[in-house]
């Protein structure tokens, strides 16, 4: 998992979809960085549309303690892949 705080979010990114031995340890990391850093909001990015049952366990937990804290959640998917830059003249006949 990665993490930033930038002004007094906690933006957190699964850099993969969790399994049953990668839950716990995801989630108390999310506890710990809620007490730690008291965010005013937190942004969760997940690795995949389609996340695993123990990557949602730990979005709910997460929600619950966001709930607890009166911390907003916001859930967000996987980002965009880059595409290739082109120009206005690519594939164009001339």
């Amino acid at each position: 998992m990665r993490y930033a705080i930038e002004d007094g979010v906690l933006h957190l990114a699964f850099l993969h979809d969790l399994d049953i031995s990668s839950r716990a340890p995801a989630a108390l990391q999310v506890e710990a960085l809620l007490f730690t850093h008291r965010p005013r909001h937190v942004r969760i990015q997940l690795s995949t549309p389609d996340p695993s049952p123990a990557s949602l366990s730990v979005l709910t937990r997460a929600r619950r303690l966001c709930e607890g804290l009166c911390i907003p959640l916001t859930v967000v998917g996987p980002a965009a892949p880059r595409l290739p830059h082109t120009t206005a003249t690519d594939g164009v006949a001339g």
